[in-house]
């Protein structure tokens, strides 16, 4: 049995924890799989170097509208894969070189580790670890759904023909027809990667909305809006998955009950099927109940407002939990942050002395407050704080003002029809408690709203007291915030 200092399971954001002031400890660091995690891997940044390309090609396939004769003609997969994975994989094998080869004092274990006790576990291949400290970074995977016919072990094997996101931008040819299951981010990007780049792109959803966790008005008009461009299969599921001779995939369909009037589809043929039904935490595996963490239901570690890992209740001494194992926010910069809280209340602890012993007083706490996210989809969509429901449930007085892309200069110049901003604010305070963006660029200008959350501002103060670019795009952010009724 091996004794570190400090254990890190995992190498995405929690790779970040250790830096040169650990150079005097012995580390130890767990990664079974890919370094980098999701994000690098087969996330964040992979996808959004796809949807780039699907953007460029849906702007060839729509230029009529401005006047132009392009069109769109193929896509050579090969390159476009290329191009983003020979980055990513190098920066894959740098981090992996440098915490192996480069760094003295820290050990890379290629394995999957579960617990065996608070502060010991073992690995896959036997491998028998105790630590001082531990910080629990393992990330999330993608759901496989229970269909008859479908082995989820087969998923995202090399030459299998169904995949989830960890798989399917890795494939040597752009396939000819995918069906791709789930309406949420991950589905409504692959949708629109695939689509825009002339794969026959199917969507099979549950449920008659698409990315319907978000405001009711966003996701209603993005509803519509996607499904005027895209193949979309609404109240229904994949009620069986076969394989054919051709290496294809046959799948059947039943209604869910969901969608009154709903019609079943005849089973389709596709190259490829897309999984997309969610993620879960990567906390099973880990065998938490043997250390005495406590779990949340939907999986997540419980952890307090420094990150420190709970046991009955109580903080476990020395064990932190960030990221998708154990936050609310499956979200790359929401990692980021928790990993910075960890980092330095990892190394309070480490300069008091004992395990747990760092003072309340010298503690970081995390900020889960106006946390921004982004779909990267057509149309883009960006949101951040509460929904107007959940806003509404709140008891605040709330006032709610809304603008489309239509309305303002650049929004003409792009001939959208379907963006808007909507703001929500208590009118009481001016406070912005939550901002909803769909249309290009709603990511960028989402930003603005971010800030004025993270920082206190009035809205109308926001609204007046700065120059707004004539006639740049943060014109609709301007004119959802005069909207507001503070009288």
């Amino acid at each position: 049995m091996t004794h570190y200092d400090v254990l890190v399971i995992g190498t995405g954001s929690g790779n970040s924890v250790i830096d040169d002031r650990f150079a005097g400890l012995e580390v130890a660091i767990a990664e079974p799989s890919l370094f980098g995690g999701t994000c690098l891997n087969a996330g964040c940044i992979p996808t959004k170097m796809y949807v780039h390309v699907a953007d460029v090609a849906r702007q060839a396939t729509d230029s009529s509208d401005l006047g132009l004769d392009t069109s769109f003609g193929s896509a050579d997969w090969p390159a476009v894969r290329d191009r983003v994975f020979a980055r990513i994989d190098e920066i894959e094998a740098s981090g992996r070189r440098y915490r192996s080869e480069e760094l003295a004092h820290t050990t890379v274990i290629t394995e999957h580790v579960r617990f065996t006790g608070s502060h010991s576990l073992v690995g896959d291949q036997g491998t028998e670890i105790t630590a001082d400290r531990i910080v629990i970074a393992a990330g999330a995977h993608p759901v496989i759904p229970d269909v008859p016919g479908l082995d989820p072990d087969a998923v995202d094997e090399p030459g299998h023909p169904v995949h989830t996101s960890r798989s399917i931008m890795r494939v040597d040819e752009q396939p000819g027809s995918v069906l791709i299951v789930g309406s949420g981010y991950v589905a409504m990007e692959f949708a629109h990667i695939f689509a825009a780049i002339g794969t026959e792109t199917t969507t099979a959803v549950r449920g008659d909305s698409l990315l319907g966790y978000l405001d009711d008005d966003v996701s209603a008009a993005f509803t519509e809006a996607f499904a005027a461009e895209n193949d979309v299969l609404f109240g229904v599921e994949a009620s069986r998955v076969d394989l054919t001779e051709t290496g294809q995939v046959r799948v059947e369909f039943a209604s869910t009950g969901r969608v009154p009037g709903a019609e079943v589809p005849a089973p389709i043929v596709v190259d490829r099927l897309l999984l997309a039904a969610g993620r879960d935490p990567n906390s099973a595996g880990l065998d938490p109940s043997a250390a005495g963490i406590d779990v949340h239901p939907d999986g997540r570690l419980s952890v307090d407002a420094h990150q420190r890992v709970l046991a009955a209740g109580v903080p476990l001494p020395g064990v932190f939990a960030l990221g998708d194992v154990s936050s609310p926010f499956q979200l790359k910069h929401v990692a980021n942050h928790e990993a910075a809280v960890v980092q330095r209340n990892l190394l309070a602890d480490i300069a008091s002395g004992t395990p747990g012993g760092a003072r309340p007083a010298d503690l970081a706490t995390v900020r889960h407050d106006a946390v921004p996210a982004a779909v990267f989809t057509r149309p883009q969509i960006a949101v951040v704080g509460m929904t107007e429901e959940e806003a509404r449930n709140s008891g605040a007085k709330i006032t709610v003002g809304r603008r489309d892309y239509a309305g303002v200069a650049y929004g003409w110049a792009l001939e959208d029809r379907t963006g808007f901003a909507k703001v929500i604010a208590d009118a009481d305070t001016g406070r912005i408690l939550g901002a909803h963006i769909m249309g290009p660029e709603a990511s960028m200008i989402v930003q603005t709203l971010v800030q004025a959350m993270a920082f206190g501002q009035r809205a109308d103060d926001v609204a007046t007291g700065q120059y707004w670019i004539h006639p740049a795009l943060p014109e609709v952010v301007e004119n959802a915030l005069l909207d507001l009724d503070f009288s």
